[in-house]
Formats: structure tokens, C-alpha cells, sequence
């Protein structure tokens, strides 16, 4: 895709930033956790509040360079990519979309300069796919709601300061009515953050479990309007839809670049691999299918950028992307025979980072259903 000169002088910001900054402590951030001087230089550059006008302290950017940032972010680190996802398109931009202004004035410049890190809370035990099912209580008493409840899964968890916590406050004739969003900070007494769990990929991602014990949070930290909760969760996925589908990108592309150098420096039966037909075949079929599903995540976010419905196209993107994810770093392993397998070569670990972007933000299953119902009403 030809993109103008701003654009790619974004990308080159971003990939710059992956390959001196990032790059260098990967096997920190996989091996234990993303440290707090990455978040650091994060912010430094903009890059934790890449949508956030500069009022607010962030870099004043828009969707599609936003997705950009992810890509290239992933294609050196999916665990640091998801980490800004989360900060960017499921704490920032609700905040900014849906917060008053106190709400706004009060977390977005600490959030935009990466002095706080965020987390967004809507997945419970019982409620994954069927988000609806939100059973964390919130109950009004005097000007403060109290939270009591767990959430599981939760991204940035243990490095976030604050987050976006789905709560029920009431019941309605639809199963979704009756659900408030709350902005709560991790100091809040009763507010407790588990062990990060133990993950096949994303491993530096913090990912964990919250619990809420009679939590008091303001009144004033609702999102939005009292028992509107779901439908900023859904709206909110649709950004960090694209987010992840960007991510998945990023993996695809880094699988792809790796086959390609592997393919034309290692031979077998006395040529290169690159000389193969069938691997020919191959590699040009996922080449292919990066370009299909860059096209289908830049034209998501150019819909958000100019205010457009975007739930099919955002699912479509997330969907695609992710599978071609899978099929691309499934082929780097495949191509680099025994070598894929051990850990000293990236394509194992982009396989095991391929794997949960079919899962979060939405499964496979449930973007087709998103996909089936835009097209079918």
C-alpha cells in the first residue's frame, strides 16, 4: 500500500524505536517482564498516548499512524505492541471519547506521557465471549459506588496504575443493560492485583487477575452514563480490534522476513531453498495474504479516522490478520526444519505470540459472528 511521505516517516519512527530500543531488551521482556525504562522511552517518544490531542500530552496522531506504531512494535515485540494497545485504544481512547472533562484532565496527561500505565477490565470468569454476563457488582452508597467482584485475563495488570472496570449496576429487560463502566486506580483500598500467569506467548505482557473487595470509587469516575457500560465496551473493541489485528500484522510480517533470509541462505539437496518451487509457491501465498490483511487494517482505521461505521470492517481486520499470523509463522517454523523449533531463532516465538491473536479482543468464532450479523441485518 502506498502511503504519503508523513506516513512513512512514521514507520521508520516506529521502526527505529523497535529495532535500538526494544530489540536489545527482548530477551528481558520475554523472559520476565517489559521494564518500566521501556515504558519510559515509550512515553519520551509518544508512543503511550499516540491518540491523544496534544492538550492532553499526547502526540496528537491519528488511527492509521497508530496502527503503524503497532505493527512495527510487533514485528519486534508482540508483548510491548499489546501493552500499547491496551494504553492507547481500550483506556485512552474511551476516556477521551466518553470521560467528562475532569475524568479527562485527570488521567490523560499521566496516561499519554507514560507517567501511568493502563489496564481495562470487562472479562470475568463467566463472562469471555458472552461479555453481557458481567457479574462485578457495583452499589451506590452516598456519592461512591462499591466494587466487589473479580476479573480474569486482564492485560497491563500488574504494571498498570489505573483502570476501566465493567460493573453492574442494575438489571434491565436485555442482559446487557444495566452495565456502567468505572475508571478505578490501583491504590483504591480493597483493589488487589494477582501473580501474573504463566502464558505460551505474550510473555512479557502482564496478564493477571484482579479482585475487587468493597472497592470505594467516586462517583464522579463513571465513564459515561450510568448503565451505558456495554456499549462503550463494544465500541471501545472495535478500536482495539484493529489494534490487535494490527499486532497480528507485525508477527505476520517478521515471520515472512525471516523465511525469506532463511530461504535464500540455506540449501539443501545442493541449492537454495529459495529455489524450490513449492516453497515458492509458499512464500508467495503469505506474501500475498500480509498485503491483503495490511490493506483491511489501514482501511479500518481510516474508517475510524474519518468517523465511519466500522464493526464489520474492524472484525474483518482483526479475523484476517489473525490467521495470516498463524499461517505465516506456522511457515517459518516449517521452513526453518529443527532450527524453527529451539528458541535460539525467532519463529518459535512468533508462533507462540501468533496464537492469542485469535483469542483476545474477541475469538476467531466471534468475529465471524460480528461479521455475519453486519452483513445479514
Amino acid at each position: 500500500m502506498i502511503l504519503n511521505e508523513d506516513y512513512e516517516l512514521v514507520r521508520k519512527l516506529a521502526r527505529d524505536f523497535s529495532e535500538k530500543v526494544i530489540l536489545p531488551k527482548n530477551k528481558i521482556i520475554e523472559n520476565e517482564t517489559i521494564p518500566r525504562e521501556i515504558y519510559d522511552e515509550l512515553g519520551k517518544i509518544g508512543f503511550t498516548g499516540v491518540i491523544i490531542p496534544h492538550e492532553y500530552g499526547g502526540a496528537g496522531f491519528d488511527t492509521l499512524s497508530y496502527v503503524i506504531i503497532l505493527e512495527e512494535l510487533a514485528r519486534i515485540s508482540p508483548s510491548v505492541s499489546v501493552a500499547m494497545d491496551v494504553q492507547n485504544g481500550l483506556v485512552e481512547y474511551p476516556i477521551l471519547t466518553w470521560g467528562s472533562d475532569y475524568l479527562k484532565n485527570k488521567y490523560l496527561p499521566k496516561l499519554a506521557r507514560g507517567e501511568w500505565i493502563g489496564g481495562y477490565a470487562l472479562t470475568e470468569p463467566q463472562a469471555g465471549s458472552d461479555a453481557a454476563n458481567v457479574q462485578l457488582k457495583a452499589e451506590k452508597k452516598g456519592s461512591e459506588y462499591i466494587l466487589s467482584g473479580n476479573k480474569f485475563f486482564i492485560t497491563n495488570a500488574n504494571h498498570a496504575n489505573v483502570f476501566i472496570i465493567f460493573a453492574r449496576t442494575g438489571q434491565g429487560p436485555k442482559r446487557h443493560e444495566g452495565i456502567t463502566a468505572f475508571v478505578v486506580e490501583r491504590n483504591y483500598e480493597g483493589f488487589h492485583v494477582g501473580e501474573d500467569y504463566r502464558k505460551l506467548g505474550v510473555r512479557g505482557s502482564s496478564t493477571a487477575e484482579l479482585v475487587l473487595d468493597n472497592v470505594h470509587v467516586p462517583e464522579e469516575n463513571i465513564l459515561g452514563e450510568m448503565g451505558k457500560g456495554f456499549y462503550i465496551a463494544m465500541n471501545t473493541l472495535n478500536m482495539g480490534r484493529i489494534g490487535i489485528g494490527a499486532q497480528a500484522l507485525g508477527i505476520a510480517q517478521a515471520s515472512l522476513e525471516k523465511s525469506i533470509e532463511y530461504m535464500k541462505q540455506r540449501e539443501a539437496f545442493g541449492k537454495k531453498l529459495a529455489d524450490f518451487e513449492g516453497l515458492q509457491f509458499q512464500i508467495a501465498e503469505i506474501s500475498t495474504d500480509v498485503e491483503a490483511a495490511r490493506l483491511l487494517i489501514y482501511d479500518a482505521a481510516m474508517r475510524a479516522d474519518k468517523n465511519l461505521p466500522l464493526i464489520k470492517e474492524a472484525s474483518m481486520a482483526k479475523y484476517f490478520s489473525s490467521k495470516v499470523a498463524m499461517d505465516a509463522s506456522r511457515f517459518a517454523i516449517q521452513v526453518h526444519g529443527g532450527y524453527g523449533f529451539i528458541e535460539d531463532f525467532d519463529v518459535e516465538r512468533y508462533y507462540r505470540d501468533a496464537k492469542i491473536t485469535e483469542i483476545y479482543e474477541g475469538t476467531t468464532e466471534i468475529q465471524k459472528i460480528v461479521i455475519a450479523r453486519e452483513l445479514l441485518k
